[in-house]
């Protein structure tokens, strides 16, 4: 069978995209509230987290996950906290320690970001763990971002552990992947987690 194109991996990506999108939309207020809630749970009684010093964690749109409970939680228990900030003319993302959401202001892509002020670059990734943003996963780990690329190209050059929260209607059997994309080691939706720390997925 020959290789598929990009254009054709890139056609089947956006279609993937779009049906986690429009679930994501069909969502109710509450029914998303409660959802979200489930997988925060989920994630915050992970030994993973408990044992991480340091959490690395996406600020959450509307379409996405929610985060602001889990960032809250780790900073109550005294773990740092390190959140992205877009680089102005790159597809290159710097993660920046934050003390409180206080220290978020409205940045690119309407999403909420560092006040580089307020914080500080994050320097030393080491025992890291990374909550990775997704539309949507494969039960293999791969994921589905918005297109951008800024996390890929951040992922290929750190090794740490990574964990993406999701849906479970936004987990298929496989999605496709260019040769560069990376696995998670773990997958938490509102009704279950998927291990693949043992599967080579850093």
């Amino acid at each position: 069978m020959p290789m598929k194109s990009y254009k054709d991996i890139r056609v089947q990506k956006n279609i993937f995209r779009e049906k986690s999108k429009g679930y994501r939309e069909s969502l109710s207020t509450e029914e998303k509230r409660r959802l979200d809630q489930k997988i925060s749970n989920r994630f915050l009684n992970l030994w993973y987290f408990r044992d991480s010093d340091l959490l690395m964690i996406y600020v959450s749109t509307l379409i996405e996950v929610d985060t602001n409970a889990i960032i809250l939680r780790a900073l109550e228990s005294g773990k740092r906290v390190a959140v992205p900030y877009c680089i102005a003319g790159t597809r290159n993302i710097d993660f920046y320690l934050i003390n409180s959401l206080d220290d978020l202001e409205l940045g690119s892509f309407g999403v909420l970001e560092p006040v580089l002020e307020k914080c500080k670059k994050l320097e030393d990734f080491d025992g890291a763990l990374c909550i990775v943003p997704a539309l949507s996963y494969d039960v293999g780990g791969y994921r589905l971002g918005f297109g951008k690329g800024y996390f890929d190209r951040f992922l290929s050059n750190v090794d740490i552990r990574k964990i993406g929260i999701c849906y479970d209607s936004c987990v298929f059997d496989e999605v496709p992947r260019g040769r560069y994309d990376k696995k998670v080691d773990m997958i938490v939706t509102e009704s279950r987690i998927i291990d693949l720390s043992s599967s080579d997925s850093r």
